[in-house]
């Protein structure tokens, strides 16, 4: 098991009510797990981490299963929603 910090962006964070927390997890998988279970009282939390990208210490998870994303000791994972934007 490793310790680090979640850090939320845009919807993610508000949905969260905070810009980062704490995570002692050994996968990506078990660290969402946990800030779920954390943010219970918050449905919307659960609904916009399904729209969300991760970084994991500033990899991009892509579509690998988030139970095979091993979680580093004192490392970053961020949780990205969905940003609109872009040029015409």
């Amino acid at each position: 098991m490793a310790s680090g910090t979640i850090r939320y962006w845009a919807a993610a964070k508000a949905a969260a009510g905070t810009a980062e927390e704490p995570y002692d997890a050994g996968t990506l998988a078990d660290a969402l797990r946990r800030a779920r279970e954390t943010h219970a009282e918050q449905p919307e939390f659960a609904r916009v981490l399904l729209r969300c990208s991760f970084l994991v210490d500033g990899d991009p998870v892509g579509t690998r299963a988030h139970e095979t994303v091993h979680l580093s000791e004192g490392g970053t994972v961020e949780v990205l929603p969905p940003f609109a934007g872009g040029a015409r």
